[in-house]
């Protein structure tokens, strides 16, 4: 991440959105405290402080700066961040509660279509568990046989 964010041929400027894919439930795998993404260094040095970064991946209430974290469905399985590409625009409206890829549906359904999942990661054992399990942010990060409705008798009871 620290060689990309430097990389001089992608062009970021103040008014870039710096996205973060990858980094979800499934896709980190674990949704590591990866979305504090820093800033480029040749922006720092103009005195640029902060940027909208926006990741499916979470960080520490002790991070600052403009950041939209835990998007769901992650692009690790699909979702909308697996589909932007390198100079989409995006527009962050925070009073109104918006986050919207400035894409035509049209290229959106070809990007879509275009989309294929990565290999699994792990054929067996507790990886393919968590991976076949685990469920998205904005359900909680919890496996799902654990999530399912229905009791759970008291061991202690009668």
């Amino acid at each position: 991440m620290q060689h990309t964010i430097n990389d001089p041929e992608l062009g970021i400027t103040a008014d870039s959105v710096l996205v973060l894919r990858n980094a979800g439930p499934k896709g980190g795998p674990g949704m590591p405290e990866y979305g504090m993404l820093p800033l480029p260094d040749h922006l720092l040095k103009q005195g640029v402080r902060d940027m909208v970064r926006i990741s499916d991946a979470r960080m520490s209430g002790t991070s600052y700066g403009t950041c939209v974290l835990h998007i769901a469905p992650e692009s690790y399985v699909g979702g909308p961040l697996a589909l932007v590409r390198t100079g989409d625009t995006i527009t962050l409206d925070v009073e109104a509660r918006t986050l919207r890829l400035n894409v035509d549906d049209e290229e959106l359904e070809t990007r879509r279509a275009e989309w294929t999942p990565p290999p699994a990661r792990y054929e067996r054992g507790y990886g393919a568990l968590y991976n076949d399990q685990i469920t998205q942010a904005d359900t909680g990060c919890d496996f799902e046989f654990l999530a399912r409705p229905g009791k759970v008798p008291d061991p202690y009871a009668g």
